[in-house]
C-alpha cells in the first residue's frame, strides 16, 4: 500500500526531475543539435539516475527517498 503522504511529498520532486530532463535536452539540442532517440534516451536515463543522489546529498530529499 502506498502512503499518501509520502507520494504526496514526492510529486514535486518527479515534476522537477522531468523539468531538468527537458532542460538538459532542449541545453544540449541547442550546442549539438539532434542528438537521435538513442542519445537522447541515455541522457534521460543518466539524468534521472543522478537526480535522488544529488537531492540527497543537498538535504532536500523526501523523507521517503532518504537512505535507511
Amino acid at each position: 500500500m502506498v502512503d499518501r503522504a509520502s507520494l504526496l511529498e514526492s510529486i514535486p520532486h518527479y515534476l522537477a526531475m522531468l523539468a531538468v530532463i527537458f532542460l538538459v535536452l532542449i541545453v544540449l539540442r541547442g550546442f549539438v543539435g539532434n542528438l537521435g532517440f538513442w542519445v537522447e534516451l541515455v541522457v534521460v536515463i543518466v539524468v534521472a539516475s543522478l537526480y535522488a543522489p544529488v537531492v540527497r546529498r543537498l538535504g532536500v530529499a523526501p523523507s521517503s527517498w532518504e537512505k535507511r
